[in-house]
């Protein structure tokens, strides 16, 4: 007896894996540069499936019209969180880190984990000055997207009396600290981790205070280890029917 063919509408495509779920970045820069900064990690996150969303704050890069503001800060990285399909993780620098850890303590269900870098310090005093001086070095330094000057008269507003370490406390999802052994922002760098049990920090050698662009490779290696301590479960492989001839 001949078995004619199988007919279309029994016909099962062989089973096919989803591909992974990855994890959304969102990466947030510090004062007087721009989104531009993060070239390295975007280009390591990018060939590893995540896909990534860095923001300019306002004040800066496509923003350098606007004024900065707490407030506006905080929006902005609000946004671009509720853009991702699942918590992500947040990374910021210096100005942006800070604004990270202000906004992980206001919404830490909203997020999967922080990544802060050249932000250890409390910015009191004699500090708050260095910070100031620092906004400048870098814009001379790195030429990326800097706004006015007047944004660092509005950071240092916005910043006035804020205090990271109490912020940090307040954070119930994973934290890694990442500074440049060079960087004068770490000067509370212990204090942050005593503050928060469970708090990661990796100081990198021979790295200043924009340790993402002096040491791409160390610093993506931890921005990759966070990634896949973070990871979610891949999706269960499911049959679907073929189309109909």
């Amino acid at each position: 007896m001949e078995i004619g063919p199988v007919s279309p509408a029994h016909r099962r495509a062989p089973l096919r894996e989803e591909p992974p779920i990855t994890r959304p970045v969102v990466l947030v820069h510090g004062v007087r540069t721009s989104s531009a900064i993060w070239t390295h990690q975007v280009s390591a996150l990018s060939r590893h499936g995540h896909r990534t969303i860095a923001v300019d704050l306002p004040g800066h890069g496509l923003r350098a019209h606007e004024r900065f503001t707490l407030s506006g800060a905080l929006a902005t990285i609000d946004d671009a969180v509720a853009s991702c399909d699942v918590p992500p993780l947040l990374v910021g620098l210096s100005l942006g880190g800070y604004m990270s850890l202000a906004y992980a303590a206001r919404h830490p269900h909203k997020l999967a984990g922080v990544l802060l870098a050249g932000c250890s310090t409390e910015l009191r005093g004699k500090p708050l000055g260095a910070y100031r001086r620092l906004a400048h070095h870098v814009t001379g330094a790195l030429r990326i997207g800097g706004g006015t000057w007047h944004v660092v008269t509005d950071m240092l507003a916005a910043v006035r009396g804020y205090s990271p370490l109490s912020d940090l406390r307040r954070v119930h999802v994973p934290v890694w600290l990442v500074n440049g052994r060079r960087d004068p922002l770490r000067l509370d760098e212990r204090r942050y981790v005593s503050a928060r049990p469970g708090t990661r920090l990796t100081v990198v050698p021979r790295a200043g205070h924009d340790v993402n662009s002096h040491a791409p490779a160390a610093f993506n290696r931890v921005l990759l280890g966070a990634m896949h301590e973070l990871r979610l479960p891949e999706r269960a492989a499911v049959a679907h029917l073929a189309p109909a001839a």
